[in-house]
């Protein structure tokens, strides 16, 4: 899966799981600031993101995340093809 369709799949989860408007998340979105996303909030996310993909993800990895390029970074190698 490319970058973008990456970008647009976690938008929509975002979205569904937060209550968020989608046309407010971009790239350069702050998780904390900008979103207001907690460290609950991105547990959340980490299992949302392993019912999507099928795939254990570490909620470490997500330590270091704080806009939405990261988690788009973060999440992209997970949907490539085994």
């Amino acid at each position: 899966m490319e970058k973008d369709a990456v970008f647009d799949t976690l938008k929509e989860v975002l979205a569904l799981e937060f209550k968020l408007k989608p046309d407010l998340i971009s790239l350069e979105k702050r998780l904390d600031e900008d979103l207001q996303l907690d460290s609950l909030d991105m547990v959340d996310l980490v299992i949302s993101l392993k019912d999507s993909t099928k795939k254990e993800i570490d909620p470490a990895l997500f330590k270091n995340a704080r806009t939405v390029q990261d988690l788009v970074d973060l999440v992209h190698p997970l949907w490539k093809p085994a």
